[in-house]
């Protein structure tokens, strides 16, 4: 690897993470030693670039320091596509067209030498099957009022037809390949619930809030989620 990529891809491996990395953990991911990683760590700060740490204890790169856009990497380039590519067959028309926009403003973005890996990329996603039966919420609505912390009021069918009311905070919506599930706090219930989303048979969006922060309730869910696995014995990631 050259110097200069090897400086660039410590910048982006400092900012992919919020807690201290030890020149250990870098120079294991770079392939290199310990005594270069310091040496690189070094140039970047008398460069300027806001690194905090030191030897033995580990570095952070401060928030606000940045890169100047679109300075991807061939593999960048083909993760961004690939994931724009499964966004464009498998989620709701909105998000595919933004997908389809993201793949276009990158191969308009990066330079000649790079543009074949956006139009001509060596991975792909088949084509979408199509769902058996069309989503009978608004995904676009749904995704703003998971952003604005706010209740949606559902009337749903479970596999059996049986149909219920339910006030729910929404907290992500999960995208497979034929379903999407909308994962949310049920006041019924009093726990979290999983949506089908094409089993939703009206909607109504209300204009309260949940008393909790949206990240505070993705974080009980997350760990909700974490004692539910390690009560099946499935280890995490």
């Amino acid at each position: 690897m050259r110097r200069a990529d090897r400086l660039f891809q410590i910048i982006q491996i400092l900012r992919r993470t919020r807690r201290p990395l030890t020149a250990d953990a870098i120079a294991a991911e770079l392939e290199t030693s310990k005594r270069t990683v310091y040496r690189d760590i070094a140039d970047l700060m008398a460069q300027r670039v806001p690194i905090r740490g030191e030897a033995g204890i580990g570095y952070v790169l401060e928030e606000g320091y940045d890169l100047p856009p679109l300075m991807l990497t061939p593999d960048e380039i083909e993760a961004a596509v690939l994931g724009a590519q499964w966004v464009s067959t498998q989620a709701d028309p909105a998000l595919a067209r933004a997908a389809q926009d993201l793949i276009a403003k990158i191969a308009a973005a990066v330079p000649d030498r790079l543009r074949p890996y956006v139009l001509e990329p060596a991975t792909r996603m088949p084509p979408r099957r199509p769902a058996s039966t069309p989503d009978s919420l608004d995904m676009a609505r749904t995704r703003t009022w998971i952003h604005a912390g706010r209740k949606i009021r559902l009337s749903y069918a479970d596999e059996l037809g049986r149909p219920s009311d339910r006030t729910v905070w929404p907290v992500t919506v999960a995208y497979f390949q034929t379903v999407r599930l909308l994962v949310a706090w049920c006041e019924l219930r009093q726990d979290f619930r999983h949506f089908r989303t094409d089993r939703v048979t009206a909607a109504d969006f209300l204009d309260e809030r949940y008393p909790d922060r949206p990240a505070a309730l993705r974080g009980r869910w997350l760990e909700d989620m974490r004692r539910r696995w390690q009560a099946n014995g499935v280890a995490e990631n």
